[in-house]
């Protein structure tokens, strides 16, 4: 009996308290998302963006204000270093690039190999009993027992080289000799409008070849 009244009474006290708690006045305290007098924080989506995009020379190279020069062919790497010593502190950024190229070093007027050194000591004979002394022998290596009718900076004085020996009864060749070479080049950075000339603090400026070029 008394348990039952005890039950009864618990339930009633539940029920009206649930009501109160979902009809009453609400009287939770707001809380603050921030400390007194420090103003509130949102997140600014898409921020970096707008930063790139009002300020294109931090976001695509050195920008439209400034233009690219490229100096060159050089021989040699010290060649290139004396050309950055000098225009260094004049610039906006200097570096150096290489690029492998293909350079003629001639043409070459010259009898084919034969099996035997005695072979080609017995051509050499003939060819100085015609009044040819100006050639060479090779002794060894890949084009051993080649004779060598001489080596020519214009293709036509090796073409008319190469129509005597023919004259006079021989089988010469004419090949043009190739070689794969690194050449420097020196890329510099300017303002577009300080009218910069390099050529006051480049030795022997007249033989390099200056390539003007927007920036990347």
């Amino acid at each position: 009996m008394w348990a039952r009244l005890t039950f009864l009474i618990l339930l009633i006290s539940n029920l009206a308290m649930g009501t109160w708690l979902l009809l009453g006045p609400s009287t939770r305290p707001e809380l603050a998302v921030t400390d007194p007098g420090v103003p509130e924080l949102h997140l600014l989506r898409g921020a970096h963006r707008l930063a790139a995009a009002t300020h294109p020379a931090s976001a695509h190279g050195v920008g439209s204000a400034h233009q690219c020069m490229t100096l060159g062919p050089l021989d040699t790497r010290a060649q290139a270093g004396q050309i950055m010593q000098a225009l260094r502190s004049k610039v906006s950024a200097i570096q150096f690039h290489t690029q492998q190229v293909q350079v003629s070093r001639g043409w070459w007027v010259y009898l084919p190999p034969l099996k035997r050194r005695k072979q080609a000591l017995a051509v050499a004979r003939s060819l100085a009993s015609k009044g040819v002394h100006d050639y060479y022998v090779i002794s060894a290596g890949e084009r051993e027992n080649t004779i060598s009718l001489g080596l020519f900076n214009d293709p036509n004085n090796a073409r008319r080289r190469l129509a005597a020996m023919i004259a006079m009864g021989f089988h010469p060749q004419l090949t043009q000799r190739i070689e794969q070479v690194e050449q420097y080049y020196v890329d510099f950075v300017i303002p577009t409008q300080l009218g910069f000339d390099w050529t006051r603090y480049v030795p022997d400026a007249s033989i390099l070849q200056a390539a003007r070029h927007p920036c990347p």
